[in-house]
């Protein structure tokens, strides 16, 4: 079997552009929702909306690649680097990096790819890992560049990606097409075929020693940036860790010839659930502010402090919602001043209930918030 880059139409990716013009107008649809609804957020809460969601993606690009991260690390970082705090002391190598890369991603989107950017994301994401050789570089060693898997006796090779001395021609026309087909290029692409080529494309060059799929999913996301004028911040690299078996299917299945549509379509679709996820996480922060907005002044410390507690945790806190005994351990109340508490939230309205007894669980109400209520 022959790899797309050993066929002759190397690398003229071809994709059906019907399938794909729906998808690429919600794609446009969406980020337009997503803009408008970052307006209602003040400049606090979107620097916070904005670590958050970066941080987010810089701990899942690692984990589909099996490297576990610090999160909090990572946004003492990213806090530190867009000047909103003092930077924390001894923050690792490999958080650091990671968070260096996003970014520089974030705030450089709008410029041309050349191969000294991809370098530098490459020094960053190595961190002190003194074990790959190359490290300003693309890779240089004779051995192939092999996706396997599975024992030493029963390997199995997924694929094998141009020998290292083609890697410096590829790269080149890589850049030369990504930079071509951009808003401001001579063949510009629309951004959800351009962001699945991209990824698809720079993978099967698979230029460096590591960190391949992660400079692969920044470059969608440059793409997807440069699509619509501004930094996307949707949850990428969330989406495909939470289905990470179907994207190295779709990886798989489109790596050995150059009709792409079943990756352009499972891609597209990846990118729009991941603007939904953001949407949500968008949303939330909305209701957050019309919630502190709504309940400013009414609330005891003991509530405020369980409140901020539970928005803190974000959307998929408390999955099931909170106990009382999660109430009594945050704030450190007895178990009647607790139930008192609690009472007093679901009678103003602040919190709903769910359950009896033992299953009593409280949630935050942000559906009905769109009312200020002052007191009397």
């Amino acid at each position: 079997m022959k790899w797309n880059w050993q066929q002759r139409d190397w690398p003229h990716f071809r994709y059906d552009g019907a399938t794909l013009a729906p998808l690429e107008r919600q794609f446009l649809l969406q980020s337009g929702e997503f803009m408008g609804a970052s307006r209602h957020i003040d400049a606090t809460d979107r620097d916070a909306l904005k670590v958050e969601l970066i941080s987010d993606e810089a701990v899942k690009t690692s984990e589909i690649e099996g490297a576990v991260l610090n999160r909090s690390s990572i946004q003492s970082s990213l806090i530190h680097q867009f000047g909103l705090g003092p930077g924390a002391p001894r923050i690792p190598a490999a958080e650091r990096g990671i968070a260096e890369m996003m970014v520089d991603l974030y705030r450089s989107f709008a410029h041309p790819l050349t191969g000294e950017v991809m370098f530098d994301w490459y020094r960053m994401l190595l961190g002190d890992d003194r074990q790959v050789g190359v490290r300003g570089g693309y890779r240089t060693h004779p051995d192939p560049m092999q996706v396997v898997s599975g024992l030493d006796y029963k390997r199995k090779v997924h694929f094998e990606a141009p020998p290292s001395k083609d890697v410096p021609s590829e790269m080149k026309a890589f850049i030369r097409w990504f930079n071509d087909t951009g808003p401001e290029g001579r063949h510009p692409v629309a951004p959800l075929a351009r962001a699945g080529i991209a990824h698809l494309y720079f993978v099967s060059i698979h230029p460096f020693e590591d960190g391949n799929g992660r400079i692969a999913r920044a470059l969608a996301e440059k793409a997807l940036a440069q699509g619509i004028g501004q930094p996307t911040l949707i949850a990428l690299a969330y989406t495909i860790q939470r289905k990470r078996k179907d994207y190295y299917a779709a990886l798989e299945r489109n790596n050995n010839r150059q009709e792409i549509t079943d990756w352009q379509t499972y891609f597209a679709n990846t990118v729009l659930e991941a603007q939904n996820r953001t949407m949500k996480r968008v949303e939330f922060h909305v209701a957050k502010a019309k919630f502190y907005e709504k309940w400013r002044g009414q609330l005891n410390e003991r509530q405020e402090k369980a409140i901020a507690r539970m928005f803190r945790e974000g959307i998929d806190a408390f999955k099931g919602g909170m106990s009382a005994d999660n109430y009594i351990s945050i704030t450190g109340a007895s178990r009647a001043t607790a139930t008192r508490d609690l009472q007093d939230l679901v009678a103003k309205g602040a919190l709903t209930r769910t359950g009896e007894l033992r299953h009593t669980r409280y949630h935050l109400d942000l559906v009905n918030q769109a009312e200020t209520r002052h007191p009397r």
